[in-house]
């Protein structure tokens, strides 16, 4: 594509080529970022700086710099540039369906978090979106995206229902044991899941799964002894107390544990459990290009975390 400055005719590769060189200060980088050759980017400047008919960058066998022509150019081009990758990303996510309000639920601080990092990708590359963010609670687990709430739930896994679609696995805790600090268990390095036996384990008071509730917090050790039951809570922070109060124990994540440190409760890490797994989750009836988008932008927020 041709562009015309004051009847000068400029290539598209030429300005982006200038624009990112201009940034990088690196003919290596700036190939990998407009996934090109290095020896065609130093082809492509070498064109733009004859059509200017003055150098644009200083360069020797170390470094590479701006001088102030090249940084005249820079920011003479950069808004208009700008102006216009906003324009066409707004007009394909018109027209795909993506700008608008999408309305996205997390379970936990960790699910915050993560819900918080792919906001900041998706509206970058969404400009016409807008993300609003709310926390839910264990005691109503799915009820928000079930009454349209929210679109869109970063939440604890399992997740099994049949109007409900699950995505990925996005991240994953280790799993541990809340107990009173003054509990025999505290002063274990670790503890197994048969240990669960050893004191009343809390229940989740509200609209949870039965099958979520199991997971968690099972009825019975792998080596079937059975697992009494304490009294339910509706939030974690309920669950925190009633540990330190000395009233039972609870499996919780690692997150939990850095993040809540109230008197009286330690954190004890499992040999044996699995991680907790958190995931989206959205409404089989309510899958739009919106959804969509955010749930690719959520999973390969994953794989990159994953990749580091």
């Amino acid at each position: 594509m041709l562009l015309r400055f004051r009847g000068l005719m400029v290539e598209r590769l030429e300005i982006e080529s200038f624009l990112t060189l201009a940034e990088e200060l690196h003919f290596g980088r700036t190939a990998e970022r407009l996934l090109v050759s290095r020896a065609r980017v130093s082809q492509t400047i070498r064109r733009l700086e004859r059509r200017i008919g003055a150098p644009l960058f200083e360069r020797t066998s170390r470094r590479v710099r701006l001088p102030p022509l090249g940084r005249r150019l820079h920011d003479d081009l950069e808004p208009g540039y700008r102006r216009i990758q906003e324009g066409v990303a707004r007009a394909q996510a018109a027209a795909k369906g993506i700008e608008g309000v999408l309305r996205v639920g997390y379970l936990g601080a960790a699910a915050g978090e993560f819900v918080l990092d792919v906001t900041d990708a998706f509206t970058a590359r969404h400009p016409g979106s807008e993300v609003q963010i709310r926390e839910t609670q264990i005691s109503d687990l799915l009820g928000p995206l079930r009454t349209g709430e929210v679109d869109v739930l970063v939440t604890q896994f399992p997740v099994d229902e049949p109007d409900l679609t699950r995505g990925p696995v996005v991240f994953s805790v280790p799993r541990m044991l809340a107990v009173p600090s003054g509990h025999p268990l505290a002063e274990r390095e670790s503890v197994s899941l048969e240990d669960l036996a050893c004191d009343k384990v809390f229940a989740c008071i509200g609209e949870v799964p039965v099958y979520w509730q199991e997971h968690n917090a099972p009825l019975r050790t792998p080596g079937g002894r059975p697992v009494e039951r304490g009294r339910s809570a509706a939030t974690l922070q309920e669950t925190l107390a009633l540990i330190g109060a000395g009233k039972g124990i609870s499996p919780v994540g690692a997150d939990v544990a850095r993040r809540h440190t109230p008197r009286g409760v330690a954190y004890v890490p499992f040999t044996d459990a699995e991680p907790v797994e958190y995931g989206i989750v959205w409404r089989a009836a309510g899958e739009t290009a919106r959804v969509r988008a955010f749930v690719q932008a959520g999973t390969e927020a994953a794989a990159a975390a994953g990749d580091r």
